[in-house]
């Protein structure tokens, strides 16, 4: 799912662009891309930086009983998602155009839902379901911003980072079945 929600994005501000401005590709192989990318004008590239487990839903119980039999599973993975606009264009004054867009798109959408979003699906997307993911802008500080470029390779770009949060991921696996509890035997004498 975290492939499809990063399509799903991509998708979205680039409707919001009017255009195919926004590529899903890693920024810090960007200059060494034999297809030229970086230089390329009014080019945004989104790249996944992060992702953390939301631990606050990590104790749900993830049982389902069907009439007298119960399926346990292993409980969901929650993810949240830091993901990195990155305006590579070779005019600054154009790179920064492009990261306000990228910004506005945000502030008049910030919740995507199966409902409110429209999306192609590619060939690795046909499972997909019903979804809502926020995305929320998180701004990290000066130091936290110099380990992220210097973990990417150095070269900075005009960009902007948002926070995905509550990214759904589970597998219909049963890795065990039981049976339901339909009386009890009062087994219990008095003396």
């Amino acid at each position: 799912m975290i492939f499809e929600t990063l399509q799903v994005i991509k998708e979205e501000v680039n409707s919001y662009f009017g255009g195919s401005i926004v590529s899903l590709e890693n920024i810090a192989t960007i200059d060494t891309d034999p297809e030229g990318g970086g230089g390329d004008t009014s080019d945004v590239v989104l790249s996944l930086i992060n992702l953390q487990e939301e631990f606050t839903l990590k104790n749900i119980s993830n049982n389902y009983t069907n009439n007298t039999e119960v399926n346990y599973r292993n409980p969901k993975v929650n993810l949240n998602l830091y993901i990195l606009f990155s305006s590579t264009n070779t005019l600054y004054e154009e790179s920064l155009k492009n990261l306000t867009k990228v910004v506005e798109f945000f502030q008049g959408k910030k919740v995507f839902t199966q409902d409110n979003t429209s999306f192609e699906r590619v060939d690795d997307m046909v499972n997909v379901g019903d979804f809502k993911f926020i995305a929320d802008l998180y701004t990290p500080s000066f130091e936290e911003l110099n380990f992220i470029w210097g973990t990417l390779g150095g070269k900075q770009y005009p960009s902007a980072i948002y926070k995905v949060t509550l990214l759904e991921i589970h597998r219909d696996f049963v890795f065990e079945k039981g049976s339901v509890i339909t009386g009890m035997n009062n087994g219990l004498k008095n003396k």
